[in-house]
């Protein structure tokens, strides 16, 4: 009897043990230790990779790390200087990080990006790669309109002339950057491969200030043509003056901002030469000009033609459109339209108008029996376009 109670007593104590863990489930044998995995080491990947060629220089470098933190980056040119900038999370939120120089790479010339990368394991990790930029064909510089530093009417929207076809707008557009001290609804659209416009719905504010910032350089702009350097334009925005001629009470109501400050009598386009209705932009002002019929495909010694000295022309548009000083139509101003599309006034009138304008203001002609102004008339016919279509001239949607 005391045999079987022992044996008894020691299944008991086995059986007991066996039923105790460590937490987790699972048995733990007397005398055993649990491990901790080891910490993963950091991963270092660059785009360009290693020998990567035709690379945009407007292109940042990019470093994705796996398992650390980046801690260095250094760039250098291939004559071994160290190449200066900065290093940022990518917009996208992807997890990447961007480092972007404070001047732009050059074209034709090789890199070499060094990342250096800290892991969870205090142990370092690097990637190198070199890699060499793009050497264009051809490079452009666009003209641009208004020129920095000057003062505009409110209807003067921003005008970029290329000299090479742009067959990519939307990359070019896309560093089109315009920023103003008092904001707009603006948008760009496209009047044709070498040219694009920038304005807001409604005519700008005024007392604005306006930025353009042409950030072209390293820019693939398609079929072979890339953006030769940057460019910045500021200018500003004035005083509003937008002015009406009505060619059917023959009047012209000049305005300051919203007050009325002059109404004058006036002669617009003859039934024969009629005036174009729709905005006009000011483009230039001439205290004396030969107007010569000649320049819209009219000869002089044609039974049409004319060669007439004036004074105080501002022009309106490249069809020849003008308000000028008529002396010779003073008798007509107020009661008939007689020009050949101009808008006539007498001499001191015109004087007064000469000196309160400037490149930019609005003349909006109104009621004359000519047909719209149009592309085909000049330089600046913006305002004609709605709203909806200059919007669906974007090459960003």
């Amino acid at each position: 009897m005391r045999r079987t109670a022992v044996l008894v007593t020691t299944g008991a104590l086995l059986l007991l043990t066996g039923c105790q863990g460590n937490g987790s489930g699972g048995a733990v044998a007397a005398g055993t230790t649990t491990s901790t995995p080891p910490a993963p080491s950091a991963a270092v990947e660059l785009t360009p990779a290693d020998g990567a060629t035709d690379v945009a220089p407007a292109d940042p470098v990019e470093i994705s790390v796996t398992d650390g933190e980046l801690t260095e980056v250094t760039v250098v040119d291939d004559a071994g200087a160290e190449v200066p900038g900065s290093v940022a999370d990518a917009p996208d939120g992807a997890g990447a990080e961007l480092w972007t120089p404070e001047d732009d790479l050059d074209y034709g010339t090789t890199y070499t990006v060094t990342a250096t990368a800290e892991g969870a394991d205090d142990a370092t990790a690097e990637a190198v790669a070199t890699f060499t930029t793009v050497t264009p064909d051809v490079l452009t510089t666009p003209g641009i309109g208004p020129l920095d530093g000057t003062t505009v009417g409110v209807g003067m929207p921003i005008r970029v002339y290329f000299d090479e076809p742009v067959t990519d707008r939307a990359a070019a557009e896309s560093h089109l950057l315009v920023t103003s001290s008092r904001p707009t609804d603006g948008r760009w659209s496209w009047f044709s491969d070498t040219e694009v416009h920038f304005r807001p719905s409604t005519y700008w504010p005024a007392d604005t200030d306006v930025t353009l910032e042409a950030d072209l350089h390293g820019v693939d702009l398609g079929g072979g043509v890339w953006g030769e350097k940057d460019r910045t334009v500021a200018f500003h925005v004035g005083d509003r003056h937008v002015s009406i001629a009505d060619a059917a009470t023959h009047t012209l109501e000049v305005y300051d901002g919203d007050r009325l400050v002059q109404t004058w009598p006036m002669s617009a386009g003859s039934p024969e030469n009629p005036s174009h209705d729709g905005p006009h932009v000011v483009t230039e002002l001439n205290r004396n000009r030969v107007m010569d019929s000649s320049t819209y495909g009219v000869p002089v010694d044609s039974p049409d033609g004319y060669r007439t000295p004036v004074e105080y022309a501002v022009r309106l548009s490249n069809n020849g459109e003008f308000v000028h000083a008529a002396p010779w139509s003073v008798a007509q101003q107020g009661h008939e339209n007689v020009s050949h599309g101009c808008i006539n006034l007498s001499t001191e009138r015109a004087a007064w108008f000469f000196e309160f304008s400037r490149p930019g203001d609005v003349v909006e002609i109104r009621n004359s029996t000519g047909p719209d102004l149009s592309r085909a008339d000049g330089d600046i016919s913006d305002w004609t376009i709605p709203w909806d279509e200059w919007v669906a001239g974007s090459a960003l949607g």
